[in-house]
């Protein structure tokens, strides 16, 4: 499973490209609006720092206008992909972009049949909101479960995103599920890394090495 990570903070995205196991960024505009900085400015930052696919969202709401918004996006670099909402104007631009080549990423995915018509219109991803569908009393790893069968089952190359990813059994449940990606918090991811245990053995060799050097 790949590992993106779900900011717009190019601060936090240089720290989590050191460790050297991030493969992608997502972005939206309410991560965009947080860091107060240029749009397009920021996305340029992103793509100097990850080498993978970057995803950039349009503002627009009717599909001739997010077209018509996506591909300069597409332009700012080979990595970017086009963020677009689960809508039927989102899918209707999606199956545009895609016939001329551009990457979609049809985002705001709550139910299995939306992510199949985003993969019919061309999607290259699809992200389902974990999170949110928990918050609605759903299982949001069943959608995702759902989602990669139907998939497999008819053989769409569209990757799956697991997205509204909050805690470290979200990382794990996805893996489960077969989801082709996550997309991560910076604080999650880092949290991802971290155990008690894995602190206390640290501990514990530190002191044995320390009776040990000191004789």
């Amino acid at each position: 499973m790949k590992y993106f990570l779900d900011t717009a903070n190019v601060d936090e995205i240089k720290q989590a490209a050191q460790l050297g196991i991030i493969d992608g960024v997502t972005t939206n505009p309410s991560l965009i609006a947080k860091e107060g900085r240029n749009f397009e400015e920021v996305i340029k930052e992103i793509t100097a720092i990850v080498d993978g696919p970057i995803s950039a969202e349009v503002i627009a709401t009717k599909a001739d206008e997010m077209v018509t918004e996506a591909r300069p996006l597409a332009k700012l670099h080979p990595n970017i992909v086009i963020k677009i909402p689960m809508t039927a104007d989102g899918i209707r631009a999606t199956s545009i972009l895609s016939k001329e080549g551009i990457a979609v990423n049809v985002t705001l995915v709550f139910s299995a049949t939306q992510a199949l018509a985003a993969a019919k219109a061309g999607a290259a991803f699809v992200s389902p909101f974990i999170g949110r569908i928990d918050d609605m009393g759903a299982d949001g790893m069943e959608v995702v479960k759902e989602i990669m069968t139907i998939f497999k089952q008819y053989d769409y190359q569209t990757q799956v995103i697991a997205a509204s990813i909050r805690t470290r059994n979200h990382i794990k449940m996805a893996a489960l599920a077969q989801a082709d990606i996550a997309t991560l918090p910076y604080k999650v991811l880092m949290d991802s890394l971290k155990h008690p245990l894995t602190d206390l053995g640290i501990e514990k060799f530190l002191a044995d090495w320390e009776k040990v050097s000191n004789k």
